[in-house]
């Protein structure tokens, strides 16, 4: 198998005391995460409501730690250039919400952020094939979007396996680096069997937030990291 990019850690404020976003953004880079993960809910594309580019550009000041915006919106496009303009430094959306999905991860370039695609646990991965090129960031949710705190779902697995085949073939082509990142119920004890599955950039809510001592929380989540590295390289 091939060696996985470095892996990435991102915690979703979702999961976060949003009367004290600021502090806690500063607290968990502290800790050692590597990107801020800005869960946006439009209560419309999911049943839901969050935040929005102002929460993003008043966040912006606390950290030099990427934004990973996640639009769960429909909607997208005129929602880009206001994340772009808040600091919003990768953008990933959904391709069910937009109207001409290579149009909007243009789009999302042309304004200086890195574009991704998210899938929802019964989008087929089908769609990456035909965008590959404007491609740097799959998104692959293990839950249902909508609300924290759900249950991993086993069959992401083989899904992330897949997603990661398509990837390396890209690359090994010639093609440019897509980070394979996953998102919902990534805990301490399921993070070796998701990194050995191909993930690098890994999405935990309240695996993190919320918890007493988040330094020891990343840190046990980069031990399981390790041990998945350990386990693709047995396979």
């Amino acid at each position: 198998m091939t060696e996985l990019p470095a892996a990435r850690i991102a915690p979703s404020l979702l999961s976060a005391d949003f009367a004290r976003l600021g502090e806690e953004v500063a607290q968990v880079v502290a800790a050692g995460a590597d990107w801020i993960h800005f869960d946006v809910m439009d209560n419309h594309f999911v049943p839901n409501l969050t935040m929005g580019p102002m929460v993003c550009a008043a966040l912006r000041p606390h950290t030099k730690a990427p934004i990973d915006v996640h639009l769960m919106v429909e909607p997208v496009d005129t929602l880009v250039p206001a994340f772009a303009k808040a600091g919003a430094n990768i953008i990933s959306f959904h391709p069910e919400a937009s109207r001409h999905v290579d149009r909007t991860l243009a789009l999302i370039r042309d304004h200086g952020c890195r574009a991704g695609l998210v899938f929802n646990p019964a989008t087929p991965l089908s769609w990456m094939d035909h965008v590959m090129d404007r491609l740097d960031l799959v998104l692959l949710m293990s839950v249902n979007p909508g609300f924290g705190g759900q249950s991993f779902i086993p069959h992401t697995l083989e899904k992330l396996a897949q997603a990661r085949a398509r990837i390396d073939r890209w690359t090994t082509q010639g093609g440019q680096s897509i980070d394979l990142e996953v998102d919902g119920g990534v805990k301490t004890d399921n993070i070796a069997r998701i990194r050995a599955a191909g993930a690098n950039a890994f999405v935990a809510g309240s695996a993190i937030f919320g918890q007493p001592d988040y330094r020891q929380v990343i840190t046990t989540l980069r031990t399981g990291i390790t041990q998945g590295d350990a386990i693709r390289a047995a396979a």
